[in-house]
């Protein structure tokens, strides 16, 4: 995921205090203590937006915007913490079913928007946590609780409860996408990432060596989720059954990327929540952390290979502080030893952090050769007469072609990495 702001901006996604555990708290389903809190809590910078005009265009011209009522009127009849968790689950499951359908063509095409979009999903996502944050439930509901009903909303809606892979004579493989971001620059914008993740999950591929079946979860562009160790409570069970991995984000202009080096670095880009983070990726025994992780995905195939319309290339770029350094220094082809890392081949923002992430996590599991790592889709672009956000429209006929070979090109290279990797 690159910011793809002024061009010292650097690409990547981040953390904060991890800890790496396989599930969230289990909280009880009886009635909080009387002190707890029952009052609704202020929307978010993220859920703010909602009421910006393209945001509420696309909601309505995908029929997505009868999500948020029905959740509602469902949550206001939820007389106990465990007939909320229900409901909140139900809800965001359906949601993630819904878009994974409309993407894939399946079932009735509500609205005009092609099926292909990314962005009601996202903005649906929001509405629902807007109307969850905002509900004054008839029970005691105490802060814990609370979150703890926006995390099952957070992890349904997302894809992450429902990895489901089929016996062994098929191969398995797991994509990450992410949600759209830098909307303060233009609202209207999608990620191709996560377009490519509701267009591959539950999805078939031949290769030589029989069908792969993939599995996909999108992930939020903010630091503090993936402080709180998001990525590896969604990841940390399927790595050891998967036969690969692939995270995805949206990087540079015109280009694919297979990202070969991976930094422990954060550069502070703000969030979908505006907020900032810099310095070392924090993660559980620190002691031990590497300054670089690798890419094990078969990079000289992938660029190699026709898979589509944009050219792939293998990216060996880093940024280090040398051994015995004071100021970094960017290297063509990755880092030298002893060097303390400043961006990634993926750069330094929540990208090249998932990236380092998942591939420290595979190392950790005692997984060295599993094939993974991170690619970087071109920028999904608009028309040349329609780049401007505050008269822009929501779509034009380049933004769906430029989605829909992005999407192609995706499900290719996928392919083709498994192939490749026997």
């Amino acid at each position: 995921m690159t910011p793809q702001l002024p061009a010292t901006a650097r690409l990547g996604l981040g953390g904060m205090a991890l800890l790496l555990v396989l599930a969230g708290p289990t909280l009880p389903a009886t009635a909080a203590p009387a002190d707890s809190a029952r009052t609704p809590t202020a929307a978010t910078v993220e859920e703010q937006r909602l009421d910006r005009a393209a945001p509420q265009e696309i909601l309505r011209r995908s029929g997505f915007d009868t999500f948020a009522p029905r959740f509602e009127r469902a949550l206001h009849g939820s007389r106990s913490y465990a007939r909320a968790e229900r409901t909140v689950t139900r809800h965001a499951s359906e949601l993630w079913k819904r878009a994974v359908a409309r993407a894939q063509g399946h079932g009735p095409a509500t609205g005009d928007l092609s099926r292909g979009d990314d962005r009601p999903l996202y903005w649906a996502r929001l509405a629902l946590s807007r109307e969850l944050r905002a509900w004054t439930p008839r029970f005691e509901l105490d802060d814990e609780q609370r979150k703890a009903l926006h995390t099952a909303l957070e992890t349904a809606s997302r894809g992450q409860s429902d990895i489901h892979y089929p016996g062994h004579r098929t191969k398995r493989v797991l994509v990450t996408g992410f949600d759209p971001f830098t909307l303060d620059r233009d609202v209207r914008i999608g990620n191709p990432s996560g377009a490519s993740a509701l267009a591959l999950d539950g999805t078939l591929v031949r290769t030589a060596d029989g069908p792969a079946r993939i599995e996909t979860v999108v992930f939020p562009v903010r630091w503090a989720d993936f402080a709180e160790g998001t990525v590896e409570r969604a990841l940390a069970r399927q790595l050891p059954h998967v036969d690969l991995f692939t995270t995805i984000s949206q990087g540079r202009q015109g280009r694919f990327d297979v990202e070969r080096t991976n930094g422990a670095w954060r550069g502070g880009f703000p969030d979908n929540e505006n907020a900032a983070s810099t310095g070392l990726v924090p993660v559980t025994d620190p002691g031990t952390q590497p300054q670089w992780t690798s890419t094990t995905l078969p990079y000289r195939q992938l660029t190699e290979a026709e898979t589509g319309r944009f050219p792939v290339y293998d990216n060996t770029e880093v940024t280090e502080v040398p051994a015995g350094g004071t100021q970094p220094v960017t290297r063509p082809d990755g880092p030298t030893p002893g060097s303390a890392s400043r961006a990634g081949g993926g750069g330094d923002y929540l990208s090249n952090e998932i990236a380092y992430r998942v591939t420290l996590l595979r190392d950790r599991l005692g997984l060295p050769k599993l094939p993974g790592g991170h690619l970087h889709t071109p920028i999904l672009q608009f028309g040349t007469d329609n780049t401007n956000p505050q008269t822009g429209a929501v779509t034009d006929p380049d933004f769906e072609r430029n989605r829909a070979d992005i999407v192609r090109q995706v499900r290719e290279l996928v392919r083709t990495a498994v192939g490749a990797a026997g």
